[in-house]
């Protein structure tokens, strides 16, 4: 369902957690708005060109999340919840747009056909996405690597050492590419914006945890950073896949980016085992491995101000299940 919501009768009416817990429920920054992927809802909250805050909510298809087996599990995740992302990402830049832009731009042939097949057009984008993403942070790096190894000799006997160092070299060349991208991006004013409204996601997140009540005030005082951030888990990603890729060793250029593509699911299953682990600890070792991922979210989440704070709050509130402890992390 649709709605243009007034957030404070909701707020007035939202009882006081008693316990504190950790809770599975996460989301995405948008366009002007916010995605909340909660054990039994998804919803989007976006703010209107008007200043009114626009509630979709939906039940989430519950496929993906009774897939529970482990080290295979991370990956199925990651590619469901990539796609719900995008069509989450897709609705908010259309409510963004305010009507009278949106009436000028004339819908061309391909627009109109992707209109009337949107499941097609959703697959197309995710693939299109996964496919870019992998050639950039996976294939570049491991070509890099491999055209290091033909000039300077560097790990062709097979002995570990020049294999590892091979792989840490790819792995540094990996975490370069995406540090220089997420600092590029930050520069520019609309990104800006995304990293507040991610801000504003980790700050409700981190108020439902500490069982106060959600309002403005209260998820103000809260941190920006989480440790089950997906820019966490991008950085445990990289840092996996320097010791999976060790492991393997190196042949032939075209057998290691097979090798590479082959092995992701596998590095994004132990990733997120890794994460999950981190995020139900509070020993020293989680502590310690969601230390470089908390930093790197000084760079991707910005201070929200209290319109951010106020959709953030109404996506949140959309997603919280009925049964206290069904959002168990």
């Amino acid at each position: 369902m649709t709605e243009e919501i007034n957030l404070k009768p909701i707020v007035d009416s939202y009882p006081e957690q008693e316990t504190v817990k950790k809770t599975s429920i996460g989301g995405q920054a948008l366009i002007e708005g916010l995605m909340m992927l909660g054990p039994e809802k998804q919803s989007i909250a976006v703010r209107l060109p008007s200043g009114e805050i626009d509630l979709d909510v939906r039940p989430r298809t519950q496929g993906a999340g009774k897939f529970n087996v482990p080290f295979l599990r991370g990956s199925v995740r990651l590619a469901t919840q990539l796609r719900a992302g995008v069509s989450a990402l897709m609705r908010s830049a259309d409510l963004s747009v305010g009507e009278e832009e949106d009436e000028e731009v004339e819908s061309s042939k391909i627009d109109k056909f992707l209109e009337r097949h949107q499941g097609l057009a959703m697959t197309l984008t995710v693939a299109v996405s996964l496919l870019i993403s992998v050639a950039v942070f996976v294939l570049i790096p491991s070509l890099l690597t491999d055209l290091i190894r033909t000039l300077t000799g560097l790990g062709k006997n097979g002995n570990f050492a020049g294999v590892f160092l091979l792989s840490l070299i790819e792995g540094i060349t990996r975490m370069a590419i995406f540090l220089l991208y997420v600092w590029s991006t930050s520069k520019m004013k609309e990104i800006k914006r995304v990293w507040q409204y991610h801000g504003a996601e980790h700050k409700t997140i981190a108020c439902y945890e500490a069982g106060l009540p959600l309002t403005v005030e209260n998820c103000r005082e809260q941190p920006r950073q989480h440790p089950r951030c997906g820019t966490s888990f991008l950085f445990l990603f990289m840092f996996v896949s320097i010791l999976v890729f060790a492991l393997i060793g190196r042949y032939s250029v075209l057998i290691n980016v097979l090798l590479r593509l082959a092995l992701v699911p596998l590095v994004a299953g132990i990733t997120y085992e890794i994460t999950r682990f981190a995020g139900r600890s509070d020993s020293k070792l989680s502590c310690t491995l969601s230390k470089p991922g908390l930093a790197l979210q000084n760079l991707t989440t910005a201070e929200p101000d209290d319109d951010m704070l106020e959709v953030s709050i109404a996506a949140m509130l959309a997603v919280i299940p009925e049964n206290a402890g069904d959002d168990e992390w």
